[in-house]
């Protein structure tokens, strides 16, 4: 059976119509740099994320690092960030010549939490990245009341959980990666929404902020030839806008196949001791960029081995955490000599396939493999 870890072949025929059609409309316009695809599928994006500003850009790294940019910090500067996460959360801090502060995470949800942040907090700390990991929410809120406390810029790198609600102790419920002062995602092909080619975007409520975050993408400039700033060229092409444009539209249909599929897990792995399904967090909706298992009893490796030899797919996320790689050892007076539920989680965790695509007789497949691997 041909499982795939992301079946971006099989959602495409699904809407391969309303995506040719739109790519050649862009062609045979020739507006190929912020042309009316890319303005449409801004307002569209900022219509669903209830976000004020949608800055589209060239990928998630550069969302991340334009952020940074129009935060004005300082050289030395401390940010705190996950060490359970993918390298460009902590790469965009260390190439701005910040400090990066790699800190631990819960155990359950593998999010950075308001406890965790707070005992890290310094005179010299300025910010803070919540990473809504896996395709869930950090706890906001009380991140949140933290960074208030404390005088803190809150950036979310959302690249894999665009889609999720969080909801706040009052009832209210808001987008992720709208609830920090400035959120970041990623276009990359594989995300839950994504492109053909690579892509982001960062979004604020902020209009000064947004206003600093357009002219850092585009060299510095608010008005052309006239920079006010050091920039980056950082731009969202319209052949891919207006295919993300129609992929927004299939977004939370997207997430409900997803849903889908980890309830399917879930049941199939309820009453194995061996392993432990995902927590989701008790007030955010999980859209499941990853659906990732913690193995208990040492046997990861073997498991991903045995499940290889089966022609079945799985990733490791993350295999060595972020301190203990050679480029951020030393970038930090702070470096930290163990941060034990990172380390044990890079020993345990193995994610299965998860895309739009599973059918029944596929995850059922997977799962009646996984559970044979004990058998």
């Amino acid at each position: 059976m041909n499982i795939q870890m992301v079946d971006l072949k099989g959602q495409y025929k699904k809407i391969q119509e309303e995506v040719d059609q739109a790519v050649l409309e862009v062609i045979r316009s020739a507006a190929f740099i912020n042309g009316p695809t890319v303005k449409s599928f801004q307002a569209n994006l900022e219509q669903y994320l209830g976000a004020k500003h949608v800055i589209p850009c060239a990928n998630g790294t550069d969302a991340l690092q334009i952020a940074f940019m129009a935060l004005g910090l300082k050289p030395g500067d401390e940010v705190i960030v996950p060490a359970f996460t993918y390298v460009a959360t902590a790469e965009v801090i260390a190439l701005l010549r910040l400090k990066p502060i790699m800190v631990d995470v819960d155990p359950d949800t593998f999010n950075i939490t308001a406890d965790i942040i707070e005992a890290a907090v310094t005179p010299n700390t300025k910010a803070v990245v919540p990473v809504n990991l896996f395709g869930q929410s950090c706890d906001m809120e009380p991140i949140m009341e933290v960074a208030k406390q404390h005088n803190l810029y809150v950036v979310e790198d959302n690249a894999q959980a665009i889609g999720a609600d969080y909801t706040f102790s009052d009832g209210h419920s808001q987008k992720t990666g709208t609830i920090g002062h400035i959120g970041c995602t990623s276009f990359y092909p594989s995300k839950n929404l994504g492109a053909y080619g690579d892509g982001g975007a960062i979004y604020t409520n902020d209009d000064d902020l947004a206003s600093m975050l357009r002219m850092m993408a585009n060299h510095g400039q608010n008005k052309r030839y006239y920079h006010a700033h050091v920039g980056v060229n950082s731009r969202l092409d319209s052949i891919q806008a207006a295919i993300l444009d129609i992929k927004l539209r299939h977004l939370d249909a997207y997430a409900e196949t997803r849903r889908a599929a980890a309830a399917h897990y879930d049941q199939a792995f309820a009453n194995m001791e061996q392993l432990v399904v995902p927590v989701r967090q008790h007030n955010s909706t999980h859209v499941f960029h990853q659906y990732t298992l913690k193995v208990k009893d040492g046997r990861r490796d073997e498991l991903q081995a045995y499940l290889k030899e089966k022609g079945l797919p799985s990733m490791i996320y993350y295999p060595v955490p972020l301190y203990e790689q050679e480029a951020y050892k030393g970038l930090s007076d702070r470096q930290v000599d163990s941060l034990p539920v990172t380390d044990q989680l890079c020993k345990d965790v193995i994610s299965l396939a998860m895309h739009s695509e599973l059918n029944q007789e596929q995850l059922e497949h997977i799962t009646e493999t996984v559970k044979s691997f004990w058998k």
